[in-house]
């Protein structure tokens, strides 16, 4: 059947015929509804009646149309009109994969790119159940773009999820497809396939090694003079060694083709996402590097295998086909090692190793950009990103799936919450579960997660989400699920003020049992491959994180201690770690009165910026400086850059109105304390009934502090309390705090700016009443301060940087610019966290962290 210019289909005019094959006729057509050019795909007039050929045309319609995936031709209409059926696609511009092969093989790193997304592409149909069954370079299209994309699912087998297999029937001896034909074409065949065998997903993976080969060679795999010939060399021979062919084939590749070329099923790739996986790491480099790192690899097998290493060898095959970093790790090391990962001046966020452990995703903010992710392997020095920006990794399941942290944003010192997604490591798109979640990890079964998030004024460990296991006015970090799916280990933190905590695991019932406390800084928790010991990163002086572990019953051991703070992210099945070495600092700049340039007011290496006078000439800073162990110190310093005062020990809260006091936290014990800035002693602070509190901010009477806090059994409000030691007076319901060590309470005392469960703001009256609404003012959007007049509030967005500071009209919600505050470098600036200014805006200060680390693979250690 030919279909002359200008004839319609439905709304698609006819423009130019394309091409055709046994199975169909193809044209360039308009779709004149959307004003768009197709392609239009029609079953030849002499099958129009068959209909084995209606319902092959009708399969593949269906099979392309359940996927939706970049490297997957798109299908648009399908429909019967004039007796005619068709299939609308989207229009390619481009050859086919056997069109480029005419002109000779592939260049290695071409054909890992091309490869890389044929492999995506099988992933996205594999997971929704669809065996393609007929791959070869004829149904592989690249376009102008560099854009590849696998057409015809003619052939395609659905089954169901989980469950992938086909039965299999004779194969046709054509080097196309057949019209009628059901299987596949021979050379592109598995052997299962030529056998008359059940044929699943892996079929498709080694029709991938026979096209990737021939894209390296530009010869077929598998050949003969018949097609018996053909079958009998895919039962009964190997291809011949691509480094014997004469091109330049790297040794890493050379392994990935022949793993997939396996003859039994079982001893290949077993999914097409992990194939997508290790080939995306061979794209980390150019062809030259890999060969030559190929080579190094070869070099190695060879000594092993001469030193008479055999077994241990063989225990690097545990994985299947993870043969590159296995080779190297199945050696007995007599010293632990160290490998650097990132090169780069950045923060890593996070790190996990693949599911078989010789790939590794990590998050990090490199040279003063958004933290992303980014892939690499340990015997590279490079990293590629993942093209997924403002993106952090929560985990990674063993199924191959990541847990993502979408827009991170700072909560304040060590708290970051995100929108939690999904998002299978071969591509698509993220799909969002949860919002303002910390922390995630994946349950050995790789679908079930477990989560922290804040929710009723506490932050909460649940397992699976919505079963609370733990909740606690404190934080909780770093959650890690035990390889046996019936403890998780985390960390327990006692305030947002610090990192200081205990090593606890809690089982599926919620009892809890503290394994490892009185930490003054613990970052990073891993299980140890048996699942009998815990492994974290802890110090009890607050400098100098050391690798620990602990058992299940509480004897602990020092594992390593190195110079710097260490921070354990991952331990791979066969022990390797991932663990970051960093530097952090926090600092403070600011505007003094009449000045027009910004001052760096750090003192030592901590800085904490907790208050500032009303006429911007003093700031109170909280120091933590090297090897001041826990005890901060409350330093009062001019913002003109003289030397600062030391007043005390403790966290400064806050300065009286009159100036002549700094409401203090002791760091242990949490006792308050009012230091003098003048002369005199200080004064002991008693607060009934309150087992915690903080956030302090004292009122205009000098008399009376408002703070967060809590009584025993009950979440954290706002209260008021009288320093001459009468009982708190609840200002807020439970669970309404004040966000954030800021100026939120009007000048006149009356009102204070509170975020509930629900996560809106509203104003609340200090001396009891029913509070108002504050349109425009979003969960987490930081209030800084009231304006003089009363009608307005500074605010901005905690975790942006620069930070983006606004003004909130309180009647309207109509809110306009102010001011973008950062410091001039952004090298490892991970937020602003406080900022602070003088009642007319003219001057201000504001804290900044900034943390610098490098990641490392280390092996070795018991």
């Amino acid at each position: 059947m030919v279909l002359a210019t200008s004839s319609r289909l439905g709304p698609y005019e006819v423009l130019a015929p394309l091409g055709a094959g046994g199975m169909g006729e193809v044209y360039r057509a308009r779709d004149t509804k959307l004003g768009r050019e197709v392609a239009v795909k029609v079953i030849p007039e002499r099958l129009a009646g068959s209909p084995d050929a209606l319902a092959r045309f009708e399969r593949e319609a269906r099979a392309v149309a359940a996927l939706s995936h970049p490297n997957i031709l798109a299908i648009h209409d399908f429909g019967t009109t004039d007796r005619v059926t068709f299939a609308v696609t989207e229009l390619l511009e481009g050859q086919s994969l056997r069109d480029r092969l005419a002109s000779g093989p592939i260049p290695a790193r071409k054909t890992v790119e091309y490869a890389v997304q044929i492999a995506q592409g099988l992933a996205a149909a594999h997971e929704k159940g669809i065996v393609h069954r007929d791959l070869k370079p004829e149904n592989v299209f690249v376009t102008r773009e560099g854009r590849v994309k696998i057409l015809d699912f003619g052939l395609a087998k659905h089954v169901p999820e989980g469950a992938l297999g086909s039965d299999s029937n004779l194969p046709t001896a054509d080097h196309k497809t057949d019209a009628g034909a059901v299987l596949g074409t021979v050379g592109y065949m598995a052997p299962e396939q030529v056998r008359g065998q059940r044929a699943d997903h892996r079929a498709d993976i080694f029709a991938f090694g026979t096209v990737l080969y021939e894209m390296l060679t530009g010869s077929r795999a598998f050949k003969g003079d018949t097609a018996a010939d053909t079958m009998t060399a895919i039962l009964t021979k190997d291809p011949p060694e691509l480094s014997g062919t004469g091109h330049d084939v790297p040794p890493a590749l050379e392994r990935v083709v022949r793993h997939c070329l396996e003859k039994s099923p079982d001893e290949r790739f077993q999914s097409a996402r992990d194939l997508a996986f290790d080939l995306s790491a061979l794209s980390l480099a150019s062809g030259t590097a890999i060969a030559m790192e190929g080579r190094g690899r070869g070099n190695r097998r060879r000594a092993l295998l001469a030193a008479g290493g055999l077994a241990l060898l063989a225990a690097s095959f545990l994985a299947g086909h993870r043969l590159g970093l296995r080779q190297s790790r199945a050696v007995a090391q007599a010293e632990p090692r160290f490998r650097r990962l990132t090169f780069t001046s950045s923060t890593v966020f996070s790190a996990r190793f693949s599911p078989g452990g010789d790939t590794i995703i990590y998050g990090a903010a490199a040279e003063g950009r958004p933290v992303q992710l980014y892939l690499t392997r340990p015997e590279s020095p490079e990293s590629r990103p993942l093209g997924l920006p403002s993106t952090d990794l929560f985990a990674l399941s063993s199924t191959g799936e990541m847990a993502i942290a979408l827009s991170p944003r700072s909560l304040g010192g060590w708290l970051f919450t995100s929108t939690l997604a999904r998002l299978p490591i071969a591509g698509g798109a993220p799909r969002p579960v949860l919002e303002n979640v910390l922390y995630a990890d994946w349950a050995p079964d790789g679908q079930t997660l477990a989560v922290v998030r804040q929710a009723e004024g506490k932050m909460r460990l649940e397992f699976p989400i919505g079963k609370v296991l733990h909740a606690t006015p404190g934080w909780i970090s770093h959650p890690r699920i035990s390889p046996r799916g019936d403890l998780v280990a985390f960390l327990d933190h006692l305030s947002g003020g610090d990192d200081a905590g205990s090593v606890d695991v809690v089982d599926l019932a919620g009892r809890k049992q503290v394994l490892a406390g009185g930490w003054a800084s613990v970052q990073g928790l891993a299980w140890a491959p048996s699942g009998q010991e815990v492994w974290f990163t802890a110090t009890e002086s607050g400098t100098g994180r050391a690798l620990r572990a602990v058992t299940l019953q509480g004897a602990q051991r020092l594992v390593t201690r190195e110079t710097g703070q260490l921070t354990l992210y991952d331990i791979s099945k066969d022990g390797g770690i991932l663990m970051s070495r960093e530097t952090s600092r926090s600092g403070i700049s600011a505007l003094a009165p009449g000045e027009s340039r910004e001052r760096d007011l750090s003192w030592l290496d901590w800085s904490i910026l907790t208050d500032l006078t009303p006429d911007g000439r003093q700031i109170v800073i909280d120091e933590q400086g090297e090897g001041a162990g826990r005890n901060y110190s409350v330093y009062l310093r001019p913002t003109d850059g003289s030397i600062p005062v030391r007043l005390g020990e403790g966290n400064g809260d806050a300065l009286s109105p009159d100036g002549k006091w700094v409401y203090s936290r002791k760091t242990q014990g949490g006792e308050a304390v009012l230091l003098p800035t003048g002369a005199g002693e200080p004064k002991a602070v008693r607060l009934p009934g309150l087992v915690r509190h903080g956030n302090v901010r004292w009122l205009p009477d000098g008399k009376r502090i408002l703070c967060n806090g809590f009584e025993e059994g009950r979440a954290s409000r706002v209260y008021v309390v009288t320093l001459d030691g009468g009982p708190p007076k609840p200002v807020t319901p439970e669970g309404v705090t004040i966000s954030g060590n800021f100026q939120a309470v009007t000048d006149d005392g009356r009102w204070v700016v509170a975020f509930g469960p629900d996560q809106k703001a509203a104003l609340y009256p200090v001396e009891g009443g029913e509070p108002r609404p504050l349109p425009g003012l979003e969960w987490g959007e930081q209030p800084i301060r009231f304006s003089s007049d009363g009608r307005s509030v500074y605010a901005f967005k905690r975790g942006e940087v620069p930070a983006r500071v606004f003004r909130l009209d309180i009647a309207s919600g109509r809110r306009e610019p102010w001011k973008d505050l950062a410091p001039a470098d952004l090298t490892g600036l991970l937020a602003i966290t406080r900022i602070l200014l003088t009642p007319d805006a003219k001057a201000y200060a504001y804290n900044y962290r900034r943390v610098l680390s490098e990641l490392y693979m280390a092996e070795g250690f018991r």
